[in-house]
């Protein structure tokens, strides 16, 4: 969902601004060269507009070059209402793919080498989703989406078994709890409060995998978004900061003594850590200058140093309007930038070399920003 709760009313009003003819149908068009590695190509999660109802799902064949939009209508025929309403999460376990679909209170599990559904997980205001030993964890909001900073509704993780795909326990957390992260049997929550407005929590939930019940907090920062690990078992955590003096950055977690011991000064709306090496893609809101500022980082993850604050080296950085999206292939170090344009209008997708240079750019469906590899 869109990194600003505090835009929950402008979402709906593009929504009922939005002209509803405007459906793309399945399509395809060759991007690039043929590219064979064991990594055969990659879902994108285009979120869609809160309201619209207008979540897809993209698909890249490396060993075609070839781009298809919107193919889980094409593959799924008889799903009502297709993915659903706002596309939050993706990510493939084992031979199953899982669609956190927020606003659609689901997860929508399907095949990963075909996309075809095979059935779904109802969980109220789902958000994102990870795994461990069998089960799938996703975090819940828990209670309706409204702004409110006496809001009373706790989060919780849900806890899956993937074999039934049936929810088997909860754990409740702080308010509003979005990315989780699964490190040395323990679960990290990064709780937001972001519906609190200006209530925001400031902690990570951390939780004992084997009792599933919470053991701690964390104090890290208000409105926290994104926690992933490194290949250290040690967590990467972002804020949002509250678009007013406090802005976004980026926190490092020891896990070794459950502590912050690093702030580095960076705007962050998304990453992606490739072994030491962790990229940044920033559209940063403000409301006190009433714009977005655009940055595209690296940070060292062993020395935690900023290298430098624009990896694309050929000037396309000034083309994309809303980064949002990206990710690293492990193999080929391409990166992958994606653009959510105005978050009405469809977005854009970038591939660049690992010397910054776009290779090629292709349109999405609507705010493009989630992916997942498939591999051999």
């Amino acid at each position: 969902m869109k990194n600003c709760y505090l835009f929950i009313f402008m979402l709906f009003f593009f929504c009922s601004c939005r002209n509803e003819s405007e459906v793309f149908p399945p399509e395809e068009e060759e991007v690039d060269e043929p590219e064979f590695t064991s990594i055969q190509g990659f879902y994108l999660l285009n979120e869609g507009n809160m309201g619209s109802n207008k979540s897809t799902l993209d698909y890249y064949d490396y060993e075609t070059g070839t781009y298809f939009r919107n193919i889980y209508a094409t593959i799924n025929p008889t799903v009502p209402k297709e993915l659903g309403d706002v596309g939050n999460d993706l990510k493939i376990y084992g031979s199953k793919m899982y669609a956190v679909i927020n606003c659609s209170n689901k997860v929508e599990v399907m095949d990963a080498k075909t996309a075809k559904r095979l059935g779904q997980i109802d969980i109220p205001n789902c958000r994102y989703i990870n795994f461990h030993n069998g089960f799938a964890y996703v975090t819940s909001f828990a209670g309706p989406v409204i702004i409110d900073p006496n809001y009373e509704q706790l989060g919780y993780v849900a806890k899956i078994d993937t074999a039934t795909l049936q929810i088997i326990d909860e754990c409740l957390t702080g308010f509003q709890p979005e990315e989780l992260e699964i490190v040395n049997n323990k679960i990290y929550v990064a709780n937001s409060g972001g519906y609190m407005f200006p209530n925001y929590e400031n902690t990570i939930s951390v939780i004992d995998i084997d009792t599933f019940k919470e053991v701690k907090r964390i104090e890290v920062a208000v409105n926290l978004h994104r926690i992933r690990a490194d290949k250290n078992g040690n967590l990467w955590v972002t804020t949002r900061g509250d678009y007013f003096s406090d802005q976004s950055k980026l926190y490092f977690i020891d896990t070794e003594i459950d502590k912050l011991t690093e702030i580095i000064d960076i705007p962050i709306s998304n990453f992606h850590i490739d072994a030491d090496t962790l990229y940044i893609c920033s559209s940063e809101w403000s409301y006190v200058t009433m714009s977005y500022e655009n940055s595209f980082g690296i940070v060292d993850v062993s020395s935690k140093q900023i290298i430098t604050h624009n990896f694309i080296s050929d000037g396309t950085e000034k083309e994309i309007k809303r980064p949002y999206g990206i990710i690293v292939n492990p193999i080929t170090k391409d990166i992958y930038v994606t653009d959510a344009n105005d978050y009405v209008a469809p977005g854009t997708l970038y591939c660049f070399d690992k010397e910054g240079k776009q290779k090629w750019n292709v349109r999405t469906g609507d705010i493009p920003a989630h992916f997942a590899f498939v591999k051999e």
